[in-house]
């Protein structure tokens, strides 16, 4: 069997190329050496296709990662790809808004409760911060509590512990809950009545929102004159075809969609009351490439197809299934250092280690054992409708291997046995 540098020589030489003219090498944190261990892992995909990816080394794995949960039909569905093909005949970016723009429009607002309007935007930070400028033009309020992740943009980074180039001023008008935690919600608006403008959150992770949580939260906000925002980023079009609005049966003011929308095309929106939105012109929400095309006319296909249900029925069948072959396989043991948690169509690696550098051996010593099985992963599964049964076998098979590794390192303190790589020290953890 060939080393780990050998197994992944393209990708560390390509490693030191990138880096050498792009920051982190990656145009996107999470697919930097910040998530990925230097020597233990492929840094740069080939192609992919249903459930797999190829790197450039020629590795194939089942892709759990599933471009950061913006796939959810599997890479390179037909239907989609036709349709882009015969769209990109007639152009990608026209001097004139296309008819599509209406019509995927009208698909988002049939499917998704709290729709009466929508724009799109490229990326979910673009969708989030319309969302905040439209809640703050609209109440003429300042301040933002913040419950979950929401972008990179200053209003929200800003509360983080990435927040190097936020002005305090800018700083001290986000405020962030965690989440099931209503008394610190009240807490928050008792510190600045009448100043909030939004409460945006992210409906659920990975952790399952307390009985009458949200319908709190939304008859809270409700009462005072808060605009609730859902961001489904990552629950839209996971959880139902409506997001988790639709699944938990809470109705935000606004929401803020992408990832799966486009299922990887590039592609969100922001959408809600049309009383809020038609505030949108004053607020100068434009971008050139806010109508192009293909991007659109795969999100057709994508809300066409959701409108059964089918889809999501089918991740949170496999995300079920999949769970339960894992359980299935791996050692009892393993219980007591990693649990999984979560809606099964987005499930979590939820660590139970609390020394922070046995954690960081843990965790990259199971990822790298992962990968070495050909399963790529992060820590969470992000499953689309294209894997079948042999898949799913096989990342259950690539986890009882693994989590061996990780419970014999963990007994013997032998962690310097089996790392062929410096362990990983995010620089910022993205959700709890």
């Amino acid at each position: 069997m060939p080393s780990l540098t050998e197994r992944y020589a393209a990708s560390l030489i390509h490693l030191a190329r990138a880096e050498q003219v792009i920051p982190l090498g990656s145009q996107t944190f999470s697919k930097s050496r910040t998530q990925y261990p230097v020597g233990a892992a492929p840094f740069f995909a080939q192609r992919s296709l249903g459930s797999h990816t190829w790197d450039i080394d020629g590795n194939v794995y089942v892709d759990l990662v599933s471009s950061l949960g913006a796939v959810a039909l599997g890479y390179g569905d037909a239907e989609i790809n036709e349709a882009v093909v015969k769209q990109l005949q007639d152009g990608v970016t026209l001097s004139l808004s296309h008819p599509i723009e209406a019509e995927v429009a009208e698909r988002m607002i049939d499917l998704i409760p709290c729709a009466e309007m929508v724009r799109f935007a490229k990326n979910g930070s673009d969708a989030t911060s319309a969302a905040i400028r439209l809640s703050r033009a609209f109440t003429g309020r300042d301040h933002i509590i913040v419950c979950g992740y929401h972008g990179w943009q200053d209003w929200f980074i800003g509360s983080t512990s990435m927040n190097l180039g936020v002005p305090e001023e800018v700083r001290r008008l986000t405020h962030s809950i965690p989440f099931n935690d209503l008394a610190a919600l009240e807490a928050v608006i008792s510190e600045f009545p009448d100043q909030i403008a939004a409460m945006i959150m992210e409906p659920m992770t990975s952790t399952w929102p307390n009985e009458g949580y949200l319908q709190a939260v939304r008859a809270i906000t409700e009462k005072l004159g808060i605009v609730l925002v859902f961001d489904e980023m990552l629950t839209g079009f996971r959880f139902a075809a409506g997001g988790a609005q639709e699944y938990f049966g809470v109705t935000p003011d606004l929401a803020a969609f992408g990832k799966a929308l486009a299922n990887g095309f590039p592609l969100s929106a922001i959408t809600g009351r049309a009383d809020i939105l038609g505030v949108m012109p004053r607020i100068f929400f434009s971008g050139t490439f806010g109508g192009e095309t293909l991007s659109l006319a795969a999100a057709k296909v994508v809300l066409d197809r959701m409108k059964s249900g089918a889809p999501t029925d089918r991740l949170a069948e496999l995300g079920t299934e999949l769970i339960q072959r894992i359980e299935a396989r791996r050692d009892p043991r393993s219980r007591a250092f990693l649990e999984f948690s979560g809606h099964p169509s987005w499930l979590f690696q939820q660590w139970l280690i609390d020394d922070p550098e046995i954690l960081a051996q843990a965790k990259t010593l199971l990822l790298q054992e992962m990968l070495r099985r050909g399963v790529l992963v992060l820590n969470t599964h992000d499953l689309t409708t294209s894997f079948d049964s042999s898949d799913l076998d096989h990342v259950a098979n690539a986890y009882a291997d693994s989590l061996a590794i990780v419970g014999s390192a963990l007994e013997e303190n032998s962690f310097g046995d089996h790392l062929e790589c410096e362990p990983i020290r995010p620089l910022f953890r993205v959700r709890s």
